[in-house]
């Protein structure tokens, strides 16, 4: 056997999760090893960033640290050390909270990783409901007696005559009948991803459904009657997760500045546009900076990029592989936060906030006469992400778009303007004059799309997988809808493979395609 050649100088293209994540295991594994990151924005954190603005926050897209995972678990302990003492509103509120022993007070350090706990709901004809969607007596009374009649023998129905799954329309309405797919997936999904159901592949519901239906929400109510002390809920209103204290994009600013510490060097402003290639290998990468090209040379390549870019610039790539890759799909996103002096939506729930807000850490949004997809309230995240979280509430209006869209290409103000007005017609405020402030924020590519060119995607994969030393990591570096843990995985993964010379990409491909548990952070 040929002795492999030591990988002296790693080229990581992207300073999301999946970038920052390979370039620490890296330097803490191999610390002579010559570790660069290449972003191409002046941020840290890809979609998982948090944006400061006034001393305010607000988290891109909302993400709960949660994963079946004891490696990331442990991970994230190790950059985030979880909490000691009582976050802010916890001791405001004497709201009882799990503490980890010798962990660090949130009032003192910022170097902390809180407990939280999850509650988000639909907002549906101005009724809130559990999601994911519970039978119990107030779903009933929010329906109405026709309406859960409808919804029952359209499940019924459901049974006995199976849609051939073909679409994601087929995909819900196997699993939840006809009505409750109009009620609560039809409208969401399409405004999600600017497709309708119908049109897009039932992979996607596979993976982000998964273990998720009628049958689990029934042995779910079963379970509440009849076993009220010892029973195991499948789904349930309230969970708990982690979260940084400063959002999100804490932990990738901490994790990059570890990596500097290390030795690695993470350069932002930095465009990827070509990949040089001899046979089998990339021998550099090509990157824009300030206006000029610059070449670097590197043993391997891992690429969290989007695949659409990335095959564009392989100039070696065939013309078939190519216009696959042009067009493969993506969503993308906006989002705008409000500054809050009140909101009008009572919590009717047990949880106990400050100011007694509802306890909502994501509200879902199924109106067909709003364009608006999903209300975030960062008070609920954290109390650490508003500077006034005792007199002021600060929310996120998040929509979902296409790049050059008529909503992508309306002036801040016009957006803003927009969503205000949404705002109200929900029912949420009453009046523009408690705004007090607001600020907008676009992220490209922030959703890969399963239609279009996705159904032969794996051609792409296949000649992607003919270099030995490029290795596609992350969301968009595989062109699925990956959570922040998966995304993390698959950098562990091709860490795996670089150091220990291997060749074979199924490891990294295979993470998030298991049947089992997924928990759903969009």
């Amino acid at each position: 056997m040929v002795k492999q050649q030591q990988v002296k100088s790693i080229v990581i293209i992207g300073a999301g999760p999946a970038g920052l994540t390979a370039a620490y295991e890296i330097k803490k594994k191999q610390p002579e090893c010559t570790v660069t990151v290449l972003e191409e924005s002046d941020c840290i954190g890809g979609i998982s960033r948090t944006v400061e603005y006034k001393g305010n926050r607000m988290d891109m897209g909302g993400h709960r640290f949660f994963s079946k995972s004891e490696r990331v678990n442990e991970w994230w302990q190790e950059i985030l050390p979880m909490q000691g003492a009582p976050s802010k509103d916890d001791r405001i509120l004497e709201r009882n909270v799990t503490l980890a022993a010798d962990g660090p007070d949130p009032e003192q350090e910022d170097r902390t990783m809180l407990y939280r706990t999850r509650i988000s709901r639909i907002f549906f004809e101005k009724k809130f409901f559990d999601y994911p969607i519970s039978l119990k007596w107030e779903t009933f009374r929010n329906m109405g007696f026709l309406t859960t009649m409808k919804v029952g023998f359209s499940y019924l129905a459901s049974i006995f005559h199976k849609k051939k799954e073909d679409s994601l329309e087929n995909f819900y309405v196997n699993r939840f009948g006809k009505k409750l797919y109009s009620m609560f997936f039809e409208n969401y999904t399409q405004n999600l991803w600017g497709r309708h159901p119908s049109e897009i592949s039932a992979e996607w519901g596979a993976q982000r459904v998964k273990g998720l239906s009628i049958i689990a929400i029934i042995k779910d109510v079963f379970g509440r009657i009849f076993h009220k002390k010892n029973r195991k809920v499948e789904t349930s209103l309230i969970e708990t997760f982690k979260y940084p204290k400063h959002g999100p994009g804490q932990i990738w600013e901490q994790t990059a500045s570890l990596v500097e510490e290390m030795g690695g060097c993470v350069k932002k402003n930095c465009k990827v546009v070509r990949l040089i290639t001899e046979g089998n290998r990339v021998t550099a990468v090509v990157y824009e900076q300030d206006g000029k090209e610059e070449t670097m040379e590197a043993d391997a390549v891992i690429s969290s990029m989007p695949i659409k870019e990335l095959i564009a610039g392989i100039e070696a790539a065939p013309d078939k592989v190519a216009q696959i890759a042009a067009d493969l799909p993506y969503r993308d996103y906006m989002t705008v936060g409000l500054l809050l002096s009140g909101i009008k939506l009572k919590n009717t729930t047990k949880f106990k906030t400050l100011g007694n807000i509802v306890p909502d850490c994501w509200i879902y949004v199924h109106d067909k006469k709003l364009k608006l997809g999903r209300v975030q309230i960062y008070n609920n995240w954290s109390p650490y992400m508003v500077q006034d979280p005792e007199h002021t509430i600060l929310v996120g209006l998040e929509y979902f778009c296409n790049e050059g869209d008529q909503l992508w290409s309306m002036t801040d103000e016009a957006f803003a303007k927009l969503a205000i007005q949404e705002f109200i017609q929900m029912g949420c405020i009453d009046d523009a004059a408690e705004v007090l402030d607001s600020h907008v924020e676009r992220v490209k590519k922030a959703y890969p799309a399963y239609f279009d060119s996705y159904d032969r995607i794996d051609e792409v994969i296949s000649y992607l997988n003919t270099f030995d030393n490029l290795y596609c990591v992350g969301r968009n570096g595989q062109h699925r809808y990956n959570n922040m843990d998966h995304s993390m995985e698959t950098a562990f993964e091709a860490v795996d493979c670089i150091l220990e010379h291997k060749t074979d990409k199924t490891a990294i491909w295979n993470v998030n395609t298991e049947q089992e548990y997924h928990e759903e952070n969009k």
